[in-house]
């Protein structure tokens, strides 16, 4: 498994959830928004895989 991110993919996420006003220095919350948005696209996905078989 590879789990290894290109540079330009890094600094492209990394600009998005960025929060210089939070001390961790993201937007948690845009960022669980981001994570949860894909999970259920990979869900949805999954599940039209699930029907063809």
């Amino acid at each position: 498994m590879n789990l290894e991110v290109d540079e330009e993919k890094k600094a492209e996420i990394a600009n998005v959830i960025t929060n210089p006003d939070s001390p961790v220095g993201i937007d948690a919350k845009k960022t669980h928004i981001i994570i949860i948005n894909k999970l259920v696209e990979i869900e949805k996905r999954l599940e039209e895989l699930e029907k063809l078989h």
